[in-house]
């Protein structure tokens, strides 16, 4: 071969490589300059490249994401936070390359959603070079406040900096100061942010102990760097995040960069003046010296090992199943495809072959040779079907109806019933496709709740009423194309199935009204009300449920069973036609009840010789890993009902065979139902396997949550903001996403414009190792230097009664005290040379030995048992309000009472019972929402907050005096909020405004009520919330949203107060708690006056 064609071989290879591409990488994150270098992530890992751009050099290669990475001074070494173990932690590298050394070993908490950010994310490093700093939850009572620590980098224990609650901080050149924001939102995907989260920026001084801050507006202030006698940083003061410029001096504050459309993010720098930071996924450096800003063009060589196509088992993405009406095939959708998997003998079928595509929802026609499905594969879901062996594919449905549920054949196989994104129930004709005639159009059109009858004649579906939520039964008869209510609207009825010989029409109705009785006051719960009916359609029908009575003249077939027998020929009769008609005349009283106690029944399904039906436990909230539901069977020969699996999580009956697949956990199970003793069998699911394309993924994943943003969004105007511009603006931006962390933070910023809240993308296929299990012990060490030996230096108040907040060293029997030197840990030295946490990482559920000492030797030392915590945030929490409560106690003598609401989940209605009875008869109550972190309950509260007694009751013998309504506060109201306070929190704070409960103290609250819903797994399991139930006042107007809700007294965050240990809010509580009874002292009266009832008595006066 010749040099020449050699030559022009090579440079051909070079113009294809992505290496020396012509456009230049981007998605470019977390940048830091220091020198020469600049340092940033790409598709999970650390490059570095020069300040003049070019071909970037690899930094580091591991599963999980390593970000955040921060030059030392001297550009010799860089900090960053990787997740080489499985969690957060922090790490130093040489700036060179080479292999990192682990500085933290305390366990990250979470999993968190993305939009929490990291643990133990890097900020930088102290001036001298000696420690890094890093923000943790590690001594943190809640999520909203997490702290800056330092740890050294040649290895040791984490010291905390002073400030309470702090996100990002930048030290000031000569250490004396620090930068930092108090709160911390840097990963929310919210863009043009004005509510009580927003971000300011303080500067802290260490010998003053005191914050001044410096930003003071309603904007977000973020990402700090402090050069000479300037902090720079980022605002979103107009329509974009840009580049300012702090004076410290002076306390002047000026624009610097003047992006339009696109957002500066991810500021750091300050060595030789430069700034680093990342606009539209391309890397920029500002210098201050020169107040000028350029691009750099980076190329990234990276083999993006996590976007690579691969053939994988896929059975830990089951998305949903069913089961062939002959038993013997179930399909599963599983990663975007769709399995037809042989419940005992065969093949397992990949049906589609569609990487990148979302096939889901599948569905058997009663013969078993075809298949529907929805799938995206055009860019917008179609309901589809396809031949039973993967052949002969077709698109049914011509017109776009946004996100498609459910697609059911019609038993003849000529039609198929889905419901579109409006809740529209829709028909299809499998011939040829083509519109789909909307049958029912209601928004509270349950999206699964609907069947065919046998003969196809009829298609049954609920309905909920939208101002009562009761859910009714309708029928559709495509004879006369109409549809009619079964029933009224006096109790719900939901789950129909038609008996398979057409002649009922089973359902489940909330009509056992026996309601449960609260055990703290007197109160119910509607629980166990569900019973199972049936309609008799046709007026000849029978009571399937009649009495039995035995005749000598009923004949019985050969083999004992009674009814139709075997031909002449020897062969099973013909099916006969199924009479489906309906006698819609006095339809509603031929109603039959099933002699089946009323249970919580969840679903109904029939066979010819059955009534099977899933009961489940009661539902208490916060407790549902406990929840246990059981398939049962009424068997109609027998006249009685019995169980036949327990732990169903989900099931598909196919009566025809009368076999059931249930899921259980993770196991499918398949069940013959016509045996004597039904036996589940295991279903194998290795079959499960097919070529994963995460690259082709992220475009699907790009553009489904587009479509569910555009189907499912609160208000269709999308708050005013081009949609379809906005999806064109970052869907370019695909072609450079190296991982899912890549695409979530891409998907982010298209939510982010919106300009509202609840807005997450999260989850999907994280390659990560596993997570390590480590033994907390409720407590805090501390190195003797001298010694070179860890002791223990503080023991975490805990309440041992209650399993979250035990607190493993001070349980009886564990003799562990502040002060004792931690010699050992499950045998293994501990000395200064290693880390006390590291030793901590056991298996999970194993107890941790302890070699305790008063001294530093081995001389007397004891050995403990202990049991260890996985959390100690709930211990933190536990002696925060613990401490609340008491110093309330203290300060009012007695007078008011404290309680803490968490969040308005399970936590905070725990929290809520546990102190709000026993503090009843106090005259004075706080009530403290800050930083609860939203929910559900908040009704519940506001409701048993506002309640007034109407009346008083007295008994002889009993010394107290008793409210009606029983358990009514009498006394005053005042509560508490800030800035964190957020969704239901953020209501929790309007509707204790709004409904005058007393005064609301503190801070304006994060304002995003705009409730969510995910409908449903992305293609990899990912998640994504589309805000879709807005909050508005009885006016009529949208409230609260963007902006938060504005305390009647404003008391702000006091860092000075907090670290003398006060709390202004607090203490403003208690000082109008205190007002308010003085001008108004809560007392009951005593009992009246004797009645004296004897004739010609007087009566007491009324």
């Amino acid at each position: 071969m010749s040099s020449l064609r050699l030559l022009s071989l090579i440079l051909a290879g070079v113009a294809a490589s992505p290496s020396f591409a012509a456009e230049p990488t981007r998605l470019l994150r977390f940048p830091d300059v220091c020198g020469e270098r600049v340092v940033f992530t790409y598709a999970g890992d650390l490059w570095t490249v020069s300040t003049q751009g070019g071909s970037a050099v690899r930094l580091t290669a591991a599963p999980g994401l390593e970000q955040s990475a921060r030059f030392s001074p001297d550009c010799s070494r860089i900090a960053f936070t990787g997740q080489y173990g499985g969690d957060d932690q922090v790490y130093v590298v040489d700036a060179a390359g080479g292999e990192p050394v682990q500085l933290t070993y305390y366990p990250t908490i979470g999993p968190l959603p993305q939009r929490w950010g990291f643990d133990h994310q890097v900020y930088g490093w102290t001036p001298d070079g000696q420690s890094v700093l890093f923000r943790s939850w590690r001594d943190s009572a809640n999520t909203s406040h997490p702290k800056l620590f330092t740890v050294p980098a040649a290895g040791g224990l984490p010291t905390a900096l002073p400030m309470p609650s702090a996100g990002v901080g930048r030290y000031s050149p000569d250490g004396t100061r620090i930068v930092y924001s108090p709160k911390f939102r840097d990963f929310r995907t919210w863009n043009r942010y004005v509510g009580g989260w927003a971000q300011d920026l303080f500067i802290y001084d260490f010998a003053a102990k005191t914050a001044v801050n410096i930003t003071n507006d309603v904007n977000t202030d973020r990402d700090p760097v402090w050069i000479g006698d300037a902090v720079y940083f980022l605002a979103d003061r107009g329509a974009q995040m840009n580049l300012y410029r702090y004076d410290v001096p002076t306390g002047q504050t000026r624009q610097l960069t003047d992006y339009q459309g696109v957002d500066a993010r991810w500021a750091s720098g300050g060595s030789g003046g430069l700034i680093a930071y990342e606009v539209d996924g391309t890397l920029h450096v500002y210098d201050t010296r020169t107040e000028q800003d350029r691009a750099l063009a980076i190329s990234v060589p990276s083999d993006l090992v996590h976007a690579r196509a691969e053939e994988r088992s896929v059975k830990d993405r089951i998305e949903d199943f069913t089961l062939s009406e002959n038993g013997k095939r179930a399909l599963f959708t599983a990663r975007g495809e769709i399995f037809s998997v042989p419940v005992k003998d065969g093949v397992t079928l990949n049906l589609t072959h569609t990487p990148g595509r979302h096939e889901r929802e599948a569905a058997w026609s009663a013969d078993g040779k075809r298949v529907a499905y929805v799938s995206d594969q055009d860019g917008e879901e179609a309901i589809w079907v396809r031949n039973a062996d993967g052949s002969g594919a077709l698109k049914l449905t011509t017109e776009s109806y946004g996100r498609l549920y459910a697609p059911r054949f019609s038993p003849d196989g000529a039609r198929i019933a889905f419901v579109d994104s409006d809740s529209r129930l829709r028909v299809v004709a499998t011939a040829g496709g083509g519109p789909a005639p909307v049958i029912a159009d209601d928004p509270g059109i349950s999206r699964r709740d609907y069947t065919w009858s046998p003969g196809g004649h009829y298609l049954a579906y609920t309905l909920a009423d939208a101002q009562s939520q009761v859910r009714r039964l309708f029928v559709h008869d495509f004879a006369a194309s109409r549809s009619v209510a079964l029933g009224g609207a006096e109790s719900s009825a939901y789950g129909p199935a038609f008996s398979p010989d057409g002649k009922y029409l089973y359902f489940i109705g909330d009509r056992e009204w026996t309601p449960q009785i609260s055990g703290v006051e007197w109160n119910f719960a509607a629980n166990r009300s569900a019973g199972i009916f049936a309609l008799a359609l046709r007026k000849d029908a029978a009571n399937p449920f009649a009495p039995k009575n035995d005749r000598a003249d009923q004949a019985e077939d050969a083999d004992g069973k009674k009814g139709d027998g075997d031909g002449k020929d020897g062969k099973k009769d013909a099916k006969p036609a199924v009479d489906d008609r309906i006698d819609f005349d006095g339809l509603d009283r031929r109603l039959i009840r099933a002699p089946i106690d009323p249970d919580n029944v969840g679903w109904i399904g029939l066979t010819d010789k059955a009534l099977y039906y899933v009961t489940g436990d009661g539902f208490y909230y916060g407790r549902e890993g406990a929840y246990k539901s059981k398939l049962k069977a009424y068997v109609f020969d027998e006249r009685k009902s019995q169980d036949v699996i327990e732990e169903v999580d989900g099931l598909a009956l196919a009566p025809a065979s009368a076999t059931v697949l249930v899921q259980s956990g993770q196991a499918y199970k398949l069940i013959d139902l016509s045996a004597g003793k039904p036996e589940p069998k295991d279903v194998g699911l290795d079959g499960l396997y097919a070529r994963v394309d995460p690259k082709a993924e992220y475009g699907e994943i790009f553009d489904e949550v587009w479509r569910r943003y555009r189907d499912h969004f609160y208000v269709r105007n999308m708050h005013g903001y081009d949609w379809n511009a906005l999806r064109a603006k970052y869907q370019p931006m695909l072609a450079w996403v190296g991982d899912r962390t890549d695409l979530n933070y891409l998907l982010g910023q298209m939510v982010a414009e919106l300009n509202v809240g609840h807005a997450y993308v999260s989850g999907g296929d994280f390659r990560l190792p596993a997570r390590p299990n480590v033994g907390l012990l409720g407590a805090r060490f501390e190195l003797d230097a001298a010694s070179g030996r860890y002791r223990i230096a503080k023991i975490l108040e805990g309440s041992n009664d209650e399993e979250r907040y035990r607190s493993p060293l001070t349980e009886v029997g564990v003799d562990a005290r502040v002060g004792d030197y931690v010699l050992a840990i499950n045998g293994q030295p501990l000395t200064a040379a290693d880390n006390p946490y590291r030793l901590l990482r056991t298996a999970p559920g194993q107890l941790v030995q302890l070699t305790l000492n008063a001294r530093p030797t081995d001389a007397g030392a004891r050995t403990v048992l202990v049991k260890p915590i996985g959390n100690e945030m709930e211990l933190n929490y536990y002696a925060w309000t613990r401490h609340n409560r008491d110093y309330v106690d203290r300060a009012s003598g007695g007078k008011l009472g404290y309680l803490h609401i968490p969040d308005m989940g399970p936590d905070g209605i725990r929290e809520f019972i546990k102190a709000f009875y026993p503090q009843l008869r106090k005259q004075g109550l706080v009530v403290d929402v800050r930083d609860n972190g939203g929910g559900n309950v908040s009704a519940m509260i506001i409701e048993r907050l506002a309640r007034k007694p109407l009346g008083l009751g007295y008994g002889r013998g009993i010394d107290i005096t008793e409210t009606y309504p029983q358990q009514t506060f009498l006394g005053h109201l005042a509560a508490l909020c800030n800035g964190t306070t957020a969704s239901d929190g953020d209501i929790f704070s309007y509707m204790f405004k709004r409904a005058k409960l007393g005064p609301l103290i503190g801070e304006r609250t994060w304002g995003g009520v705009v409730g969510i819903s995910d409908w449903g797994p992305l293609i990899d399991g990912g998640s994504v919330n589309v805000p879709q139930f807005a909050s508005a006042s009885t006016e009529g107007q949208y409230v609260i949203e963007g902006e938060g809700v504005e305390p009647d007294i404003t008391v702000l965050e006091d860092v000075g107060a907090q670290l003398a240990g006060r709390d202004p809010q607090l203490d403003r509580a208690i000082e109008e708690l205190n007002k308010a009874i003085a001008a108004a002292p809560v007392s009951l009266p005593g009992p009246p006056a004797d009645p004296v009832k004897t004739p010609g008595a007087k009566a007491p006066p009324r």
